[in-house]
């Protein structure tokens, strides 16, 4: 059996921890999946993201439009910190990502927004991104 979604998160995250320039801002075990404010910071968080079954052929092709957020996090170190790190994640998604059981025809980040906490010693912001996975069946 193959989820798409479990196949972005894992290449998005392969892909941050082999960055030198992330891992200078975000420890690799802050680098995760998950659906609430972290308790270790600087974080980045992908969400469980959303799957729309693009359908499939007669060779038992399958493809799906994959979207997740990523979410950063950071504590104590201004605003600023999250739109450096959000800026150098960025940069890292920028080379192509290496999945595992199924090919990648379209990836990019397509939003960023910086929206405010209610705890003002929180840092935050949200990468959304797109992928095209296709997979044999």
């Amino acid at each position: 059996m193959f989820e798409p979604t479990l196949a972005l998160q894992t290449a998005i995250r392969a892909a941050l921890i082999a960055s030198p320039d992330v891992a200078a801002l975000v420890p690799a075990d802050h680098i995760r999946s998950g659906s609430t404010r972290p308790d270790k910071t600087p974080a980045i968080i992908m969400s469980d993201g959303n799957t729309a079954n693009g359908g499939h052929d007669y060779a038992s092709q399958r493809t799906a439009w994959v979207y997740l957020d990523l979410h950063i996090w950071t504590l104590d170190a201004g605003p600023d910190a999250a739109k450096l790190i959000a800026g150098t994640v960025t940069a890292a998604l920028d080379n192509p990502l290496n999945f595992e059981g199924c090919d990648c025809d379209h990836f990019r980040v397509v939003r960023s927004a910086f929206p405010r906490d209610p705890d003002p010693r929180y840092g935050h912001g949200v990468l959304s991104v797109e992928a095209l996975i296709r997979w044999i069946v």
